[in-house]
């Protein structure tokens, strides 16, 4: 019988972007469309079907119904609305509330937001305070998108593109965006532009055959990463290519009780401590529907290196994100020892679910770099360099 792929989607920042360089060509052009093309940040071409399609002189619009294919997302069929208008405004007061896209030769672009896009309120994000919640990468596609159509049209003027989710300030209400300071509606996210599928069974069930046929083969020693982050970190910081590697999502404890099952010898473990912290919690599951903590764990790890202090406890327990945290650690010049304790923690926490794998640890910050490495990670990321040297 025939094992059933998957099926992937787009992120809402893939059709964010499809949606406004669809809008921005017909602006420019007036003639109306039912369809567009953009490529990917990953390289896969979308071409997505436009809905609620509005054309005039001064505007055009229109609408995206996001497809996540197999992936049990919030925003899974939601609409994605783009508007692209001539700008005539006053350009520094439309950046209280914009983002601004520069060319050499040419006009700016504006990039705002409507109804059902969060705005941010606290530190710590990829996007500004008092901006809207586009991360960055969706930000340049969109951007990139809307110059293509602007370029192919011929035209020089500036541009404001305003991106809009009805139903989204609902949808926020599934999510964490609260508690991180996104008020009004979701983030526009992705990093791929594609959406990879979640499912919890296939996902697990990929992560014990990944394992499974490397024990076969006879490997003894693995690195395991949980996403995206880890696997970039690898191939640039570390210099490893993740054909050792196995990527286990969420899926952390289940990944080291594998391991154990296939008598694996060694395991470089490497994640982003936004990711890492709850692991030095023991939680063997990190999905975020299962909670949070992560301040909390970092503030229990915080207390076994340094006498209490009440005000540093307030900070790190108000902090919105493991790399604003870091930032108060470093400014308080402990960074260092508590990062050591993290380490020492999610060690003693992953052996025990490998049942005693050797396990050596390296987590990281997209600010700092590497936060924290266990006593013998260094000597265990050489072997796997060297592995790689024979290999070639």
């Amino acid at each position: 019988m025939e094992k059933y792929q998957l099926r992937s989607g787009f992120t809402t920042g893939t059709c964010a972007a499809v949606a406004a360089k669809a809008a921005a060509a017909m602006l420019l052009t007036g003639n109306p469309l039912q369809h567009m093309k953009l490529v990917t940040p990953k390289g896969t071409e979308a071409d997505l079907p436009l809905f609620r399609v509005v054309l005039n002189d001064q505007e055009a619009a229109c609408g995206v119904q996001k497809d996540a294919g197999d992936d049990p997302d919030v925003t899974h069929q939601a609409f994605v609305f783009a508007s692209v208008g001539h700008f005539y405004g006053d350009e520094k007061e439309a950046l209280k509330t914009c983002y601004r896209y520069d060319l050499e030769n040419g006009s700016p672009l504006f990039l705002t937001a409507g109804e059902g896009i969060g705005w941010v309120t606290k530190p710590g994000l990829s996007c500004p305070i008092g901006l809207p919640a586009i991360n960055p990468v969706p930000r340049a596609m969109i951007f990139q998108g809307v110059e293509e159509a602007r370029r192919e049209a011929g035209f020089e003027g500036p541009l404001i593109i305003t991106i809009s989710m009805p139903e989204g300030k609902k949808l926020a209400e599934k999510t964490f965006n609260s508690k991180l300071g996104i008020v009004g509606g979701l983030s526009i996210l992705g990093t791929t532009g594609i959406v990879n599928p979640m499912s919890e069974e296939a996902l697990t069930a990929t992560i014990r055959l990944e394992l499974h046929m490397k024990a076969v083969a006879g490997e003894r020693k693995v690195i395991l990463t949980p996403g995206n982050y880890g696997e970039a970190f690898i191939k640039e910081a570390l210099c490893l290519s993740m054909s050792e590697g196995v990527t286990c999502s969420n899926f952390i404890g289940e990944a080291f009780t594998m391991a154990g099952e296939d008598s694996f010898k060694e395991i470089l473990f490497v994640g982003h401590i936004g990711k890492l912290i709850k692991v030095a919690g023991g939680v063997y599951n990190t999905h975020s529907k299962h909670g949070d903590r992560r301040m909390e764990i970092l503030w229990d790890c915080v207390s076994s290196v340094i006498p209490d202090s009440q005000r540093l406890e307030k900070e790190i327990l108000s902090a919105n994100t493991m790399e604003e945290a870091s930032k108060i650690l470093k400014e308080y010049n402990i960074l260092e020892p508590v990062m050591k304790e993290v380490v020492h923690r999610i060690q003693a926490h992953v052996s025990r679910w490998s049942r005693g794998i050797h396990v050596e640890v390296v987590t990281f910050s997209t600010t700092y770099g590497i936060l924290g490495m266990s006593e013998g990670a260094q000597e265990m990321i050489s072997h796997f360099a060297t592995r790689e040297e024979d290999r070639e």
